[in-house]
């Protein structure tokens, strides 16, 4: 690529993509390409930093009106392109985005919007046939993950300390419950739904799967290999076994959802 690799979702998908054929046109902070892995067809999507980025308040890979609006159209155009098609393409969100982009005007103009209208097309997509992996290498954290990655077939993510997911940053979720930080970490220690780390994510049943990478900014082969290799079974076990979202909800951390689906199920 030819500017310096400015974030782990960057580094990723340059990696992945190597070799694919970049999409042009887009604004700077969405980066897409089309290519292959183990023989299918791929469109890669990330989100990564752009420090020109017209609106400041998501320069740092913030996912905001520009990202959350162009992700609804690069994603939508794989569903268009490939209607009627026996095969129809992966879509693989590579995610690494710390927040939706807070600000004044992002309010004004609508990013509530602009975030559901991405959200919205990745179900589109997933619902119409198309095998959607999230690789969570970074953060993925509030209204960005859920525009970006949330509605994926199957996650998988980094076991590595970077790797962080929640609904709210810290120190924003200590002032709306009126706690301090460590007494939000001290809850979290116990309660695995309000913890960042990933191994209390994964206890919730909604990953597919954990990888080890000793260094998420310098994956050696093997690793890059072993990553390959596990989004492509999770593209090919998602073709097997249909676009549902049924497989998060198997571990013992959600017993109360799968209750309440059962009796909705036995009501309804």
């Amino acid at each position: 690529m030819s500017r310096s690799l400015s974030s782990r979702g960057e580094y990723w998908f340059s990696l992945l993509a190597a070799g694919a054929e970049q999409r042009k046109g887009q604004c700077d902070s969405i980066l897409v390409a089309d290519g292959e892995l183990a023989g299918q067809p791929v469109r890669f999507i990330a989100v990564v930093p752009d420090a020109n980025n017209h609106y400041p308040r998501a320069a740092g890979g913030e996912v905001g009106l520009l990202e959350g609006w162009t992700l609804a159209q690069v994603v939508s155009e794989a569903v268009t392109a490939d209607e009627g098609k026996a095969q129809k393409r992966a879509i693989v969100a590579v995610i690494d985005v710390p927040s939706q982009a807070y600000g004044r005007r992002e309010e004004a103009f609508g990013i509530h919007q602009a975030l559901a209208g991405a959200a919205g097309t990745y179900a589109k997509a997933r619902l119409a046939g198309h095998p959607v992996i999230g690789l969570i290498v970074g953060k993925a954290m509030s209204g960005a993950f859920l525009a970006h990655g949330y509605q994926a077939n199957r996650l998988i993510a980094f076991n590595d300390a970077g790797v962080t997911i929640h609904a709210m940053g810290k120190e924003s979720a200590a002032r709306i419950t009126l706690r301090s930080v460590a007494s939000l970490e001290k809850l979290a220690a116990t309660i695995a739904p309000m913890a960042y780390d990933i191994g209390n994510y994964r206890s919730l049943g909604l990953l597919e799967q954990l990888l080890d990478i000793h260094d998420p900014l310098q994956a050696s082969e093997q690793e890059l290999d072993h990553v390959r290799g596990t989004v492509a079974e999770a593209i090919a076990k998602t073709r097997r076994e249909g676009t549902g979202l049924s497989n998060r909800l198997g571990a013992d951390n959600r017993r109360s959802s799968s209750l309440v689906r059962e009796r909705m199920r036995a009501e309804w």
